[in-house]
């Protein structure tokens, strides 16, 4: 009897495993039943504030009050003069500038001569009244040639200079020239000096002037330089030729003692063409010149 009873506990409890078992195999998770079960589906973030339109206006009063703050503790009428100092300190004021560019003795075959090259300024950031001078001569005798001019400048571009104004020759034939031209400096620091000239016997000329400085230093510097004078006409008084007249090209190498105050020494080469080199030969002289020049730049 108890082994009968002890089978039929066994067999019961057989089957209520087996049973177990079932439905453990026919349960299923959420994500069997949901294919984005496990996915965040928070709602997307909303967006940021749309901007100053949407934000609290300013109050009435805003505004109100005197438009520099000074003037609101000391009042307008003590802030004037103030004010009009620093307009003259910080604003539009003239000055006056000028530089000795080359002054120097060029050293070649033959005679030595001397040249200068001075220019300067007097007015404001944008407007300003220009003076310049060059020339040259051999030792021991009076200028072969020489130039002044006096020219209105305007500011057309930053860095750059629309002038205008009149040259006259104080050495050589009398002549004055009306003058239009523009100076500046290009990108990568070239300054460039381009003018027409107008003479009142109705030649035109021209000259274009460009020069860089190379840092090798804090205090030593080489300066390429090239010039170039054109003339539309021959004129045989002057002993210039139609078309390109003269081309320079040289290299000063100067040493800055002081940021205003520089010894050089350089090399030019000079060459005379076309018509021109024919009027220099038929004066037995030779059209191409190489220089060895010594001389100083300052400034203040």
């Amino acid at each position: 009897m108890r082994a009968l009873l002890s089978l039929t506990m066994m067999l019961a409890a057989s089957q209520l495993a087996a049973q177990s078992h079932d439905d453990h195999q026919h349960q299923t998770s959420p994500e069997q039943h949901d294919p984005h079960a496990g996915h965040d589906m928070a709602e997307p973030a909303k967006p940021a504030s749309p901007g100053p339109a949407m934000e609290t206006p300013p109050p009435p009063a805003a505004g109100s009050g005197p438009p520099r703050a000074a003037d609101a503790i000391w009042g307008a009428e003590a802030m004037r003069a103030s004010r009009k100092e620093l307009r003259r300190t910080h604003g539009d004021f003239p000055v006056f500038w000028f530089q000795g560019d080359r002054l120097e003795a060029q050293v070649r075959e033959g005679a030595d001569v001397y040249l200068w090259d001075i220019q300067g300024y007097y007015g404001g950031p944008t407007t300003r009244l220009w003076f310049k001078s060059e020339g040259e001569g051999t030792f021991g005798s009076a200028p072969e040639d020489a130039e002044v001019q006096a020219l209105y400048a305007k500011a057309f571009a930053p860095f750059w200079d629309v002038q205008a104004g009149i040259r006259h020759d104080i050495a050589g034939p009398d002549t004055t020239h009306a003058v239009i031209g523009v100076q500046g400096l290009t990108p990568y620091m070239f300054e460039i000096d381009a003018a027409l000239f107008l003479s009142h016997r109705g030649d035109l000329t021209a000259r274009i002037e460009g020069e860089i400085d190379q840092r090798i230093t804090q205090r030593l510097i080489l300066q390429p330089r090239i010039e170039a004078n054109l003339s539309a006409q021959d004129i045989a008084p002057l002993g210039i030729g139609a078309g390109l007249d003269q081309i320079e090209i040289g290299a000063r190498l100067r040493y800055e003692i002081a940021r205003e105050f520089a010894p050089y020494i350089g090399i030019e080469q000079s060459w005379r063409t076309g018509r021109s080199a024919d009027f220099v030969r038929a004066r037995g002289e030779d059209p191409s010149t190489t220089s060895f020049v010594v001389g100083l730049r300052f400034w203040f």
